[in-house]
């Protein structure tokens, strides 16, 4: 993690001329190399050929002169000819940058010269007709010979230039078309980004490359438009159709023009070969590819990575074998449109992002330019070739997942966690608290973790609960910051998200520091979240006195190396951790403090749930798979207050629904499909069996729930007190004694258990009996949870209560809720 004393800049900020520094800000030597190639040497030169090479000499027909035959033709000896000028050009290239820098500057003069003498030629040669070479016909004969015409400048000639006239390719014998034509005549444009691939070959390259690129690109149209207006001037359609070699027909030395054309070749080659080998060293660097790049690691002792360059002719050597140019016209300029529209795509998405670092200096840039890259680029690749097209976007998309399932953190960052923050802090605000609605409710948790090692089945139980809400694992740091020299909080992010990465929950890491948990949890209540996501219902881990278990041993998910060390070399998550509070030491939370943060959280409208023994859930119920082919179990929901000493079955208040609600969305988890939900109605010893079943079953068809309604006989307490003497919560505040209260307590725990039992066959003594053979056990069961005494003194005796109404009951969940959570209403 950065500190104030990180060295701003990776590189060049301090230090002498000509030092290079490393990535991590090291320089001298066995760095990188040195930059030393100048604005027009590293980026004018290398564009400027390269956009020339393609339409003004690669087309022309190298190995004709006036119909004369130079060089013995045919598909080997072409093959031969490429592969020996490759060999030329991936020798200079091999050599370093340096001598490529030098070699393409006297190419440019070369190239330079040959341009000059075709533009006087079109001006200081009269008009002539120029012979052209007889056309092969079908069956082995030849087509009547024609002959081209060169008109000088013309306006006759120009008019009859002006209109398509497309016939088929002399070269090929395939029709031309406008997407063919187009294909061709893009590969002239392509060199655009032969400056950008040298940039760590350049001085300056956040100068250099877009003053470079502008220059060259400017030249190059002017050149390319006076070279289509002189041509369509002076050279009428036949000369222009069936001799792509015309300029030596009009030159005034044509073999300046033969000269150009190698001249011009061998650039365009070195600055693909050169450009392709730095861009594919960049992708070995970085471990993108695995050992399939590895050879293109290998560097001199200077810094040139001769391994990329031979891996780079390889690939071009392959290449060679498909012969013609116009063969591999369409899915040359396919791919770099898929390029071009990619690099449209990146500072389409910077500017989408609005991170305040992305100022690009180029004043003419704006979304919309970038957006209509994209959609140029896009609609001319389905022109051109709709084969090649989805053949390279399917590659391009296959090449991305391979980088997502590879690439591990990196220090260039993503533009996608750039986008993702625009759209959620748009959309966040959006998100109108005002606008919330009973029918589209959702749980919202904040779980607070003491030691994450003895919580994994609370906290996997808690990610199922939450039904797509909000999810914050938060925890309380004991401290006062004030008497600490840094905040002891930061550090520990990386540990907890680590955490959530291995459990594979939904889950945000909310810390604080405070002087008490009681405390630290009141500021996650209040600050959790952000506009309308925030916490709506806290969830604890019960306080009893049962030893804390390290889930870290036994959970798959967290099995460590015997080194300590993850993969990658990070520390294991148990060294992050300390290990679980040894039974009877001092404890962080008093009893006292617990109950006072339940009361607190319903002070603030929040709803809680108290989890306990959730280590003895089915494993096969927190998986993240689907839970059909595993051990039936039931859910049981008591949607009653069992310490309320009452009878009446007060199943419609918020509590109770609230009860249901949740036990309805564990249910909708794939893990639980195969658990049968149950709701015991508890009835008071003078209320007739059957009628209320009728109205709770009523009320289960309105919710669109699906369980199964089970009547048991509540008799404590029917005859002690009269029906709304009482409210809620005035028992455990109340006149009666402690001992009464217990013995409530008790039967409500004898009365869940026997249920339990009964269940699977077993005698009214509960699960403790063993596995019966008449059903599923119960896997978990949702108990109503009274509010905590009005009175601080009776926290401890409320909450021993709770812990005899829970006892060997096994995963249990006690809850209230305070919202409303669902309707009837359309």
């Amino acid at each position: 993690m950065a500190s104030e004393n990180s060295p701003l800049l990776a590189y060049r900020l301090l230090g002498d001329e000509g030092v290079a520094f490393s990535a991590n800000g090291a320089g001298g030597p066995g760095g990188a190399s040195a930059r030393k190639l100048s604005t027009f040497l590293g980026v004018v030169v290398p564009t400027v050929l390269s956009m020339f090479s393609i339409v003004v000499f690669l087309r022309i027909d190298s190995a004709r002169s006036s119909g004369l035959q130079v060089l013995p033709q045919g598909y080997g000896w072409n093959l031969l000819y490429g592969s020996l000028l490759l060999g030329l050009v991936g020798g200079v290239c091999t050599l370093g940058a340096g001598l490529y820098a030098r070699a393409s500057f006297l190419t440019f003069l070369l190239v330079s010269g040959s341009l000059a003498s075709v533009l006087v030629s079109f001006v200081a040669v009269g008009p002539r007709s120029i012979p052209l070479t007889p056309r092969p016909g079908p069956n082995g004969s030849s087509l009547p010979p024609q002959v081209g015409h060169f008109t000088g400048f013309n306006s006759s000639t120009l008019k009859a230039n002006l209109g398509a006239g497309y016939s088929k390719d002399y070269t090929t014998g395939a029709m031309m078309n406008f997407a063919s034509v187009f294909a061709v005549l893009f590969n002239g444009c392509t060199g655009i980004m032969a400056g950008a691939n040298m940039s760590g070959e350049l001085k300056d390259p956040s100068r250099a490359i877009p003053l470079g690129t502008i220059v060259a690109v400017a030249y190059t149209f002017f050149i390319y438009t006076l070279l289509f207006f002189l041509s369509s001037f002076t050279c009428d359609r036949t000369l222009l159709q069936e001799d792509y070699g015309f300029f030596r027909a009009i030159s005034l030395w044509p073999p300046l023009v033969l000269i150009g054309i190698y001249a011009t070749s061998l650039s365009a080659s070195m600055s693909s070969l050169i450009g392709a080998s730095r861009i594919l060293h960049a992708l070995a660097q970085d471990d993108l590819f695995g050992v399939i790049l590895a050879p293109a690691k290998v560097v001199s002792r200077t810094g040139n990575p001769w391994g990329a360059v031979l891996y780079s002719w390889g690939l071009v050597q392959l290449v060679l074998l498909a012969g013609k140019l116009n063969t591999l016209a369409a899915v040359v300029t396919v791919f770099y449109l898929v390029a071009y529209a990619a690099v449209d795509l990146s500072c389409l998405s910077l500017e989408w992002a609005s991170a305040p670092n992305f100022r690009p200096t180029f004043s003419l840039f704006s979304w919309h330019t970038c957006l209509l890259g994209v959609a140029s680029c896009l609609l001319m690749m389905f022109l051109i070739s709709p084969g090649a097209a989805g053949g390279s976007l399917l590659l391009m998309g296959l090449l991305s997942a391979l980088l997502t399932a590879r690439g591990g953190p990196s220090s260039w960052g993503y533009v996608s966690q750039a986008l993702l923050f625009h759209q959620v802090r748009k959309y966040l605000l959006r998100l109108d608290v005002r606008k919330d609605h009973v029918k589209f409710w959702r749980p919202q948790l904040l779980l607070l973790v003491g030691n994450p090692r003895g919580a994994l089945p609370l906290l996997r139980l808690a990610n199922q609960l939450k039904k797509g809400g909000l999810y914050v694992l938060g925890h309380v740091t004991l401290g006062d910051l004030d008497c600490l020299p840094s905040d002891p909080v930061q550090p520990q992010y990386g540990a907890w998200l680590s955490l959530v990465d291995r459990a594979q929950v939904k889950a945000f890491v909310d810390l604080t520091l405070s002087p008490s948990v009681r405390q630290g949890a009141q500021h996650l209540l209040r600050i959790s979240g952000l506009g309308g996501m925030k916490p709506n219902t806290l969830v604890l881990g019960f306080y009893d006195d049962a030893a804390p278990q390290d889930h870290f041993l036994t959970d798959p998910a967290f099995s460590e190396a015997a080194d300590g060390t993850q993969e990658g070399g990070s520390p294991a998550l148990s060294t992050l951790f300390p290990p679980p509070r040894a039974p009877g030491s001092p404890r962080a939370l008093s009893p006292q403090d617990y109950v006072a943060t339940v009361a607190d959280a319903l002070k603030m409208n929040k709803n809680v749930v108290l989890a306990r023994a959730c280590g003895a859930l089915p494993p096969e119920r927190l998986s993240r798979g689907s839970g059909g082919t595993s051990q039936p179990h039931h859910v049981d929901v008591w949607p009653l207050n069992l310490l309320r000493p009452r009878g009446g079955p007060g199943y419609v208040d918020v509590c109770g629904l609230f009860l249901l609600q949740m036990a309805t969305i564990l249910g909708m988890v794939p893990a639980w499909h195969s658990a049968r939900l149950r709701i015991f109605l508890c009835l008071g010893p003078r209320e007739a069996p059957g009628a209320a079943e009728g109205r709770l079953r009523a009320l289960l068809s309105q919710l669109r729930i699906r369980a199964e309604v089970q009547e048991v006989v509540w008799g404590e307490g029917a005859g002690s007190g009269e029906p709304g003497e009482e409210e809620e919560g005035d028992f455990v505040n109340g006149r009666r004694g402690d001992a009464e209260a217990e013995a409530l307590a008790g039967s409500a725990n004898a009365l869940v258990r026997a249920q339990q039992g009964r269940s699977r066959g077993e005698g009214p003594g509960g699960p403790e009996g063993g596995d019966g053979e008449g059903g599923p056990a119960t896997a978990l069961t949702f108990l109503y949870l009274p509010r905590p005494p009005a009175d601080p003194a009776r926290y401890t005796r409320y909450l021993a209560l709770l812990e005899i109404l829970t006892r060997d009951l096994g995963p249990t969940l006690l809850i209230h809720g305070v919202t409303p959570v669902t309707c009837t209403d359309l």
